[in-house]
């Protein structure tokens, strides 16, 4: 489909519409910002080795 032929269909679409506009944050990408600082959120380095250290303070006590 070229870009005239999509232009074309896009204002016969819109000819007898009511175009609303709407500012401000979607929700939808509310939630895609927070997914992503969720996912890019700084692991701990070595979980392994502070639970190894737990267990040896544990059973030192």
């Amino acid at each position: 489909m070229s870009a005239l032929c999509a232009a074309a269909l896009i204002d016969r679409l819109v000819h007898h519409c009511h175009l609303v506009t709407i500012r401000g944050d979607s929700y939808r990408m509310r939630q895609h910002t927070d997914l992503r600082q969720t996912l890019h959120a700084p692991q701990d380095p070595e979980p392994t080795s502070r639970r190894r250290r737990a267990r040896q303070e544990a059973s030192t006590n």
